[in-house]
């Protein structure tokens, strides 16, 4: 195991943290999905196109990855209607984006999803898009039967990260788990891991394949921190057996 691939700490598990992890809550772009930029593009595109200028703007976005994009354009724009015009524009720009094939998985994503399912977990593909930019990049990726479940902030009541209503949401509709300590969240964002958090989820991997580095994800909560998604199977596994 790689020095990114540690567990924090040393100390070891007690009685409620053994046991099967039964269901793995996955984000996308950044984490399974490879960004390349896309999300900063699609949103200097949606500014421009608002007839704003994007520099000042992006520090905030930078730093909210992974948090619902109508919920960053609303305090960006404060205006409700405005907020939703950019939001409408932000996700025809990422759309265009995707359909010009711009758009990658990230390395030994689908294998490891495809492992993890092979072992008996239940997978469910979270993001801050709009359900219209998911089922894009699941088309375009050919994912639309990889995982048993994917969910929106629209699917979990509207509150996407870093509340926990995604994963909880993946915890309810999947009834798969007898109790969230059954759960894993693996994200890129110090949001992915403030909503594993508080969740109750017993395993919160970041990954170092998106937006923020290994200080931020544990600063947040994580613990674990990947190199990529492609060894959580390995991680889960190495839990389970502690």
């Amino acid at each position: 195991m790689n020095k990114e691939d540690r567990p924090n700490g040393t100390g070891k598990p007690t009685d409620s943290t053994k046991g099967a992890i039964k269901l793995v809550v996955l984000d996308m772009a950044g984490t399974t999905v490879a960004d390349g930029g896309l999300v900063e593009r699609a949103f200097s595109a949606a500014v421009r196109r608002m007839g704003a200028e994007p520099e000042s703007m992006l520090g905030h976005v930078r730093a909210t990855m992974g948090e619902s994009k109508i919920s960053v354009l609303r305090h960006l724009f404060g205006d409700e209607a405005r907020a939703q015009q950019a939001n409408t524009a932000f996700e025809t720009a990422y759309g265009e984006l995707v359909a010009a094939g711009h758009i990658a998985p990230v390395a030994g994503a689908r294998e490891a999803i495809e492992e993890l399912r092979a072992d008996g977990r239940t997978v469910v593909l979270t993001t801050g898009f709009a359900r219209v930019t998911q089922d894009a990049i699941l088309d375009a990726l050919g994912w639309r039967d990889l995982v048993e479940l994917t969910l929106c902030p629209a699917d979990a009541g509207g509150r996407g990260r870093p509340y926990p209503d995604m994963v909880l949401a993946a915890f309810l509709r999947t009834g798969v788990a007898d109790g969230v300590r059954e759960i894993a969240v693996a994200g890129d964002t110090s949001y992915d891991m403030l909503s594993g958090v508080r969740s109750g989820a017993r395993i919160v991997a970041g990954v170092l394949t998106g937006a923020h580095d290994r200080d931020a994800l544990e600063a947040n909560g994580a613990t674990h921190v990947l190199t990529s998604v492609a060894g959580l199977p390995a991680a889960l596994a190495a839990v389970e057996a502690e």
